[in-house]
């Protein structure tokens, strides 16, 4: 039945379209391609700069290092644009699609490039679709499901999508070691068809109550929240929002009386001035430096090490990426059911246990190789740990300060909110974080050597886990916005 402010007929299939399980495969699939596509030049990067490009050996790292930041650095310029459109527009379809044509375009030229140059326009445009994707996508899974569930629904897709970072690196190595250049970017060629005609069918939910299709999700979410303001109970229902109780202090996220023209045209930055917030974006930064450490070290360090092949490399990161399979979703549960706070913490003073060891292997034989992937092993358990607190924590802050905006009627975010924005802002610090750690490891690891990079890099956790148990978490008495 069409609602009143529907325009024409609606969609064909409409409800199949909007149903939960749909909206959420799509931003899957869309996340799976991202890192696919990101995952399959890891380990043939330095091979593909010595075979198709020319570049001597010895300045393989370099390149490696800079086009592994470039990517990460374009994503940290379109992130925030991205997701301040993405709050404007009605539907948050358009720029996802914008995204995925940005995607293709630095497919092909991955493909076929024959310079440096050509290369670092390839990683600008995959970087844009990430800030676009990653933004969007995010957006869309908080608008489906909501706040309550969000941090079981992000430990799923991330152990989804972690299959992507598995296979990519995998796939990557065996196919251009057997079959070549073509092969490799053939296969993402097909996985883009699958992913474009995923995000055609996608219709939003907020699309389809416009036609007066509402799903038992939404009305059981519209029936709690509605008794709520009503009636002005205390309680809350299992499918209500994070903050139904309406005596709630919320001062500490509260805005400005008088704000100024930057925090009225980009309230988003404003609300980092909450140590909470600053805190999740940290865990993001660090997540994501640690990450681009492994991308930008591990194949070179297992050539230099073992004499691997780009097949060989490809296989080293199993270790590093299968764990996420099993415990991704089970902390992602956690983290709704006990907080934020106990999971990075925990996270990072556990990871950086296997980054103390990363130098403990030298050149060797199989004992020497296994030495290394239980390593792997141990890093990638201690991933899983840290993956869904940063976003977590990140939205139910972001919930507080709208919920304290509406009660006090400025509309800071306007009709669409600031979850894109959020995520935006989430997105850039993450690219920050695979522009630094691909830079920062070459250059540690060329002083100091592999061992010592990880060394570094575990104080940087062990440091990052106490930041997390003292900031993370609902103890309101001990934090306020740090106004200037």
């Amino acid at each position: 039945m069409n609602s009143p402010s529907a325009e024409g007929p609606p969609p064909i299939l409409l409800k199949f379209r909007s149903s939960t399980p749909l909206i959420l495969s799509t931003v899957a699939i869309a996340l799976f391609t991202d890192l696919f596509l990101y995952g399959i030049i890891v380990p043939i990067l330095p091979f593909v700069l010595e075979d198709r490009i020319g570049i001597p050996q010895e300045e393989v790292q370099k390149y490696t290092s800079i086009l592994l930041a470039v990517y990460a650095g374009a994503s940290v310029l379109f992130s925030l644009p991205a997701g301040i459109i993405a709050d404007k527009l009605s539907a948050r379809q358009v720029p996802f699609l914008l995204g995925l044509v940005s995607l293709l375009g630095s497919t092909v030229m991955l493909s076929v490039g024959r310079s440096i140059a050509w290369l670092v326009m390839a990683r600008v445009l995959q970087g844009i679709s990430a800030a676009t994707v990653w933004t969007v996508g995010l957006a869309l899974v908080l608008d489906t499901v909501g706040s309550e569930k969000l941090g079981v629904t992000i430990g799923s897709i991330f152990s989804f999508i972690s299959v992507g970072e598995l296979l990519a690196p995998v796939l990557g190595g065996i196919v251009y070691d057997k079959a070549g250049n073509g092969a490799v970017f053939g296969m993402g060629f097909a996985l883009l068809g699958v992913d474009f005609l995923m995000r055609v069918l996608l219709v939003e939910k907020k699309v389809a109550r416009r036609y007066g299709l509402k799903d038992e999700e939404d009305e059981d979410t519209n029936s709690n929240s509605s008794d709520v303001e009503d009636t002005n109970l205390d309680s809350e229902s299992e499918n209500s929002p994070l903050l139904n109780k309406k005596d709630e202090d919320l001062s500490a996220y509260a805005f400005p009386s008088n704000p100024s023209w930057l925090t009225t045209h980009l309230p988003i930055l404003y609300t980092l001035r909450h140590p909470r917030l600053l805190t999740a974006e940290l865990v993001a930064l660090t997540q994501a430096t640690i990450l681009g450490v492994f991308d930008a070290t591990i194949p070179i360090e297992a050539q230099s090490l073992f004499g691997f092949s780009s097949l060989k490399a490809g296989l080293l990161f199993i270790p590093l990426v299968a764990p996420y399979l099993i415990a991704g979703p089970i902390a992602g549960k956690g983290v709704d059911k006990y907080g934020a706070r106990p999971f990075a913490t925990f996270g990072f003073w556990f990871l950086s246990i296997p980054l103390f060891l990363l130098g403990i292997p030298h050149a060797g034989g199989t004992a020497e190789i296994v030495k290394f992937s239980a390593i792997l092993v141990f890093a990638g358990l201690g991933t899983c740990g840290i993956a869904s607190p940063s976003i977590v924590e990140a939205s139910a802050v972001m919930e507080k300060f709208q919920k304290q905006d509406e009660r006090e009627g400025k509309g800071m975010f306007g009709e669409g909110g600031g979850y894109a924005q959020l995520y935006a802002v989430n997105s850039m610090v993450f690219s920050g974080g695979l522009t630094l750690g691909p830079l920062v490891a070459g250059a540690l690891k060329d002083s100091i050597g592999f061992g010592g990079m990880g060394v570094v890099f575990g104080v940087v956790c062990v440091v990052v886990g106490g930041v997390c148990g003292v900031f993370l978490g609902e103890r309101e008495e001990r934090w306020r916005i740090w106004r200037g």
